[in-house]
C-alpha cells in the first residue's frame, strides 16, 4: 500500500468514527454555518462535525499548519474530498475567508496579517466578504470610485460596495480602494481588510428576483482604517484582485457541486415527468437537448481531473480561465433544461399544489442567472478567455495593424 492509499485508508476511517450521521445529509441553507461573531450553529451535532473538522485543520485541510490549516498535499486533499463525498459528509464551515481571501493572504499577506486572520478565518472566529463591485463599477471593476485617502497612520475611506453577499451578516470585508486618481485606473487601486463594527460603516439589504435577500450595499463614510489593514503594496491591489478572483471563479464554476436547495437533476426528472414511446423521450427536442446536457457535463468533470493532474505536475494550466465560464453557463443551461422538462409543474413560486423539489427548482433558476454575472459576466470572461487561453488579438491591435 502506497502512502496516498494509507492515507485514503485512515481519512475513511476517521471520518466513518467522527462524522455524525445528521451530517451526512444534503445541505439546506438552515443547515450551514458560517462561523463569525454572529454565527450559531444549527445543531449540536453540526457544532461537534465542525469542532472535529477544526481541530483536525480540514477546514482548511491545504493550508499551512503554522495557520491552523491541515498541511495536506493537493493529492491528499483531493482524497478527503472524496472520501467525504463518499460519505455525503457535510461541508463543516462555509466561508470566503477559506475560498478566497485566505489564498490571497498566503500570497500577499504580511505575516502579522497571517497570524492574525488566517487561524481565525480556520476556527470560524471572523466571517469576511467581499467588497469589489459598486454601482457605477461592475464588469469595469477597474474604473471604482471608493476611496482610500492616506491619513499618515490610517486610511479614511468613503465611497459604496454593492452586490455585497452577506455583509448585513459578517464582521469583515476585503475590499478594493481607490487610493491614487491621478494614474492608470489599475494602478491606483488598493486592497484593504476593514472591520464592520468601524465607526461609519452601515450596510441595506438588496432583495432578489428568487425571493432572498443575500446581496447588500455597503456604504463608508469616512471609515478610518489602520495602514496594516492594507494587503500587498500601496496602490498594487489590482495584482492581489486579479489572484483573489481566479480562487472565486474556480469556486463559482464548482456552484452546483454541493446545492443547498432539495433541486431536481436533469435525467431524473426527465425519467419522472416526461412521456416515453419505444423506451425513448418522446420530445426529440428535449431528448437532444438532455444528451447535450450531459454530454457537457461529463466534459467539464473531465476538464476538472486534467487541470488536477497538470497541477500535480508542476504544470501551468489555462484550463482553470475557462471553467467559471463554463460552469456557470452549464448551470444556467440545467435550470433552464430542468424548467421545460418539468412543463407547469416548474411554474411554482409558493403555496400548495408542489413539491418542495419544484419550487426549489424555479429558484434557483432565477438564482443561476446571477451566477453569469456575479466575479465577472460571462461576456467578460469570454474576453479573458480570447486574450489569455486562445490568445486572439485585441480590437486596438486589430485597428493598429489595419
Amino acid at each position: 500500500m502506497d502512502d496516498l492509499e494509507r492515507f485514503r485508508a485512515e481519512t475513511r476511517e476517521w471520518l466513518e468514527a467522527n462524522c455524525p450521521q445528521s451530517q451526512r445529509l444534503p445541505t439546506t441553507p438552515a443547515d450551514q454555518y458560517w462561523g463569525g461573531r454572529k454565527g450559531e450553529f444549527p445543531s449540536e451535532d453540526s457544532r461537534l462535525w465542525f469542532e472535529r473538522m477544526r481541530d483536525r485543520g480540514w477546514t482548511a485541510p491545504e493550508w499551512p499548519e503554522a495557520y491552523g490549516g491541515g498541511g495536506l498535499t493537493p493529492q491528499q486533499g483531493k482524497v478527503l474530498k472524496e472520501e467525504m463525498k463518499r460519505i455525503n459528509a457535510r461541508t463543516p464551515l462555509f466561508s470566503l475567508g477559506i475560498w478566497m481571501l485566505g489564498p490571497a493572504l498566503l500570497e500577499y499577506g504580511t505575516e502579522e496579517q497571517k497570524q492574525r486572520h488566517l487561524r481565525a478565518i480556520v476556527n470560524g472566529e471572523v466571517r469576511w466578504f467581499q467588497g469589489y463591485s459598486e454601482p457605477g463599477s461592475g464588469s469595469d471593476l477597474a474604473s471604482l470610485q471608493t476611496r482610500a485617502e492616506d491619513k499618515g497612520d490610517h486610511f479614511l475611506v468613503n465611497g459604496s460596495k454593492i452586490w455585497t453577499t452577506n455583509a448585513d451578516k459578517s464582521d469583515w470585508i476585503f475590499c478594493l480602494v481607490r487610493t491614487n486618481p491621478d494614474v492608470k485606473k489599475q494602478e491606483g487601486i488598493s486592497f484593504l481588510l476593514i472591520d464592520m463594527n468601524d465607526p461609519g460603516v452601515s450596510v441595506t439589504p438588496i432583495e432578489l428576483i428568487s425571493g432572498e435577500s443575500e446581496f447588500c450595499q455597503t456604504f463608508f463614510d469616512n471609515v478610518k482604517v489602520p495602514k496594516e489593514n492594507l494587503v500587498g503594496p500601496l496602490n498594487g491591489g489590482w495584482s492581489v484582485a486579479k489572484a483573489l478572483l481566479v480562487h472565486e471563479r474556480k469556486l463559482m464554476a464548482e456552484i452546483g457541486s454541493e446545492s443547498p436547495r432539495k433541486v431536481l437533476s436533469p435525467v431524473p426528472a426527465a425519467r419522472e415527468y416526461l412521456a416515453f414511446r419505444d423506451g425513448k423521450i418522446a420530445d426529440g427536442q428535449l431528448r437532444n437537448d438532455l444528451v447535450r446536457y450531459e454530454m457537457r457535463m461529463h466534459a467539464i468533470g473531465l476538464t476538472h481531473f486534467r487541470t488536477f493532474e497538470e497541477r500535480n505536475a508542476g504544470q501551468q494550466s489555462a484550463a482553470p480561465l475557462t471553467m467559471k465560464y463554463l460552469g456557470t453557463e452549464a448551470e444556467k443551461e440545467k435550470f433552464e433544461l430542468l424548467l421545460a422538462i418539468l412543463g407547469s409543474r416548474g411554474l411554482g413560486w409558493e403555496g400548495e399544489g408542489f413539491t418542495e423539489e419544484e419550487l426549489d427548482t424555479l429558484r434557483m433558476w432565477a438564482m443561476s442567472k446571477t451566477m453569469t454575472i456575479a466575479g465577472g459576466t460571462s461576456e467578460i470572461q469570454l474576453n479573458v478567455i480570447a486574450k489569455n487561453v486562445l490568445q486572439l488579438p485585441q480590437a486596438n491591435q486589430s485597428a493598429k495593424g489595419a
